[in-house]
């Protein structure tokens, strides 16, 4: 294993990681899940039901339970989809959460919004790139209809037992815990489990991807820290609410206000609607300040 970045003809060496130089400038686009490509969370379209229980009834059981042990909050949600699908006799499969995850409905426009947005980019030579970064469940994000647009999902996840069985929770994404997972897209780093190379020294011009060619979609105060950490490194911030709420506009407002993130949209992701139109435009950006980079007299400097 080698301990230092190097280039070698069009491949960048770091650690054991191989990155292909390509000539192609690359944007990522991440997005948290519930409440920002999915109206509400995603157990409360087919699990919480199926356990007996109404959403309101659940969610408020986690939150004392975590407030009664001091623990977070998100494994104590995690805690209780295994605890009360246990008592309801559900299944804990791979594959029964991904079932559950298929019947998320998704905001407007969502289905046909990676196709168009990576159309948008290949057209100008920008490859797009999206990511999830959610507290949500990774296996019922997986069984959505949207799962194969992504790179890489970042998210919650169990462990399984011999029969394939969840057992205790593998990967537990808080709302301070996301930013790990940026600076893993920043270096290139897929493994959830590696933190030695998403560690490891490489200059930020050398890096897959570069923190001002990201924009980030999150849906309120949980995803602040990761849209502050993009907005603060050069990259572009964008909280969506759902359409027709005042009150989640208002945070979305009071975000942008308190100079949180860059820009507010509605979560209608159709053909030339705000985010739409928005997100282009950033891509654009994007592009032209980075040929501004290219033309630099010290670039090609010998």
């Amino acid at each position: 294993m080698r301990d230092k970045y190097f280039i070698e003809k069009r491949y960048l060496y770091v650690g054991h990681y191989i990155f292909e130089m390509d000539a192609k400038l690359t944007v990522a686009l991440i997005y948290d899940f519930d409440g920002t490509l999915a109206p509400g969370n995603m157990q409360e379209y087919d699990f919480i039901p199926a356990v007996g229980k109404s959403n309101k009834e659940f969610w408020l059981e986690s939150e004392r339970l975590a407030r009664e042990q001091d623990a977070d909050p998100i494994l104590a949600y995690m805690y209780k989809m295994i605890h009360e699908a246990r008592n309801g006799g559900l299944s804990l499969r791979r594959d029964a959460f991904a079932a559950s995850g298929a019947k998320v409905e998704l905001y407007k426009g969502v289905r046909e919004w990676f196709g168009r947005i990576n159309a948008y980019g290949a057209a100008r030579g920008i490859k797009i790139e999206h990511y999830i970064n959610s507290s949500g469940l990774k296996e019922m994000i997986e069984g959505s209809p949207i799962a194969n647009e992504f790179k890489k999902i970042y998210a919650c996840s169990f462990l399984y037992d011999v029969d394939g069985v969840a057992y205790w929770p593998a990967v537990a994404v808080n709302y301070t815990n996301k930013t790990q997972f940026i600076f893993k897209i920043n270096k290139g780093v897929d493994s959830v489990y590696d933190s030695k190379e998403v560690n490891r020294y490489l200059p930020e011009e050398l890096r897959p991807v570069q923190f001002r060619h990201m924009i980030y979609f999150g849906d309120g105060t949980t995803d602040v820290p990761c849209m502050r950490l993009v907005k603060a490194q050069g990259g572009h911030s964008v909280a969506v609410y759902k359409p027709d709420s005042v009150k989640n506009k208002a945070v979305s407002e009071k975000l942008v206000k308190d100079k949180r993130v860059s820009y507010f949209c509605p979560a209608d992701y159709s053909e030339g609607c705000e985010i739409d139109t928005l997100v282009k435009t950033i891509i654009d950006k994007i592009d032209a300040d980075y040929q501004l980079e290219q033309l630099r007299p010290d670039k090609h400097a010998k």
